[in-house]
């Protein structure tokens, strides 16, 4: 049995399109912390950016008591991911930026400020249904293919050499065993655009990319193991990023949420572009974090937990865990407990997580679970034992 998951650099369009959204949540959490935010009076943020050919229109609604250049930031942001020639497909100096941001919905608003909502307390941002994913396949508690697929990518953009322009993407498939755990690599599809004017002229492209790639795998790979290479046969960088294919907020959710590993859904809608208040963004961290929790105190080896909210309502309306007939007890039961346990209310979250740091918004664009996270810690998984134990 083999499985597969898909990884993208960060100069990949859309993540480019989720980081430039993200810098500017990142900049306005900044300043409205010097104006003496706090959880009542955070902003409120749910942006959506196009990139195409030489151009970004940036759009959605904000509320803010505080003023951000957009397009000064916007501009940091994609000469930040190295673009700053048309010779790697996107120009930071010359982009063309055009800002339809317009102010958030008072009808919104209403539902998630505790002093005018319905039910007097930070509602949900939408409704909607969330999911968060862990198994023991590694110590992250994540699948492996996701693990390798995302150090592909790292490996990729820190490696230094200017022949790798910033568009990347790629896939690794791991063989299972019959009794499903992982036992190497298979194959391995790395695609990057070429800046050839730094390629010398007895430069072996794919013996370089081969080595970045093996070398992040270690154990993982071997002599058999399969490696393709801009399989199209050429990527030259002037013909990448949205020079070639426009990037959009949103589009690489499975890569980002658990690269398509089986077992490990997805809901919502995109995470990185919106305030934490839009569980779209703090409920996926909230399910990963009891997931992760649950396979760490060993009460199953496998399990995906669906959080459903109601928009302007703060507790979910309905929580379900499932262990895919891995743990020690039944499903429903542990659901019951996860609710005891974990706060999910958008107010819990935030506080848990530290959701109105803006540090937090410039790194999850590139990686949501596989970094220093308050929701990647497994702090509650003593607890969620002893609850067990006091149910039998």
């Amino acid at each position: 049995m083999q499985i597969t998951s898909e990884g993208v650099k960060a100069g990949h369009p859309d993540i480019v399109a989720d980081t430039i959204a993200a810098n500017i949540i990142a900049r306005i959490l900044d300043e409205e912390k010097k104006a003496g935010m706090d959880i009542n009076t955070m902003p409120h943020c749910g942006l959506e950016v196009f990139l195409g050919k030489g151009f970004c229109i940036v759009g959605g609604e904000v509320a803010t008591r505080i003023y951000v250049d957009i397009e000064k930031n916007l501009r940091q942001t994609v000469l930040s991911l190295g673009y700053n020639d048309a010779a790697v497909g996107l120009n930071g100096h010359s982009l063309g930026v055009f800002n339809a941001i317009i102010p958030q919905s008072p009808n919104i608003n209403m539902g998630t400020r505790a002093e005018l909502g319905k039910y007097k307390e930070i509602g949900a941002g939408d409704q909607g249904i969330m999911y968060g994913f862990a198994c023991d396949e590694t110590p992250e508690l994540l699948p492996l293919t996701y693990v390798l697929v995302n150090r592909m990518m790292r490996a990729f953009e820190d490696c230094g050499n200017p022949i790798f322009a910033p568009d990347g993407k790629g896939q690794v498939t791991v063989n299972y065993n019959k009794q499903g755990k992982p036992t190497g690599v298979v194959k391995v599809l790395m695609s990057n655009a070429i800046d050839y004017r730094h390629v010398a002229e007895d430069e072996e492209i794919e013996e370089t990319a081969k080595k970045i790639a093996f070398d992040c795998m270690d154990q993982w790979v071997n002599e058999k193991t399969e490696f393709l290479f801009n399989p199209t046969g050429e990527w030259q960088a002037v013909h990448s990023c949205s020079a070639a294919d426009s990037g959009v907020t949103g589009r690489k959710l499975v890569c980002q949420l658990y690269g398509g590993y089986p077992g490990a859904q997805l809901g919502g809608g995109a995470v990185v572009n919106k305030s934490p208040e839009k569980v779209d963004c703090s409920a996926v961290f909230g399910a990963r974090y009891a997931a992760k929790n649950i396979v760490a105190s060993g009460l199953a080896t496998k399990c995906s937990v669906q959080l459903a909210y109601a928009i302007g309502v703060a507790r979910p309306m309905s929580i379900y865990v499932n262990t895919f007939g891995t743990g020690v007890m039944l499903d429903e039961k542990l659901s019951s407990i996860v609710e005891k346990v974990f706060d999910f209310t958008p107010r819990g979250m935030i506080g848990r997580f530290g959701l109105l740091n803006g540090d937090i918004y410039r790194k999850i664009p590139k990686a949501l679970f596989m970094g220093d996270y308050a929701w990647e810690e497994t702090d509650v998984a003593e607890r969620l034992k002893k609850e067990v134990e006091d149910k039998r």
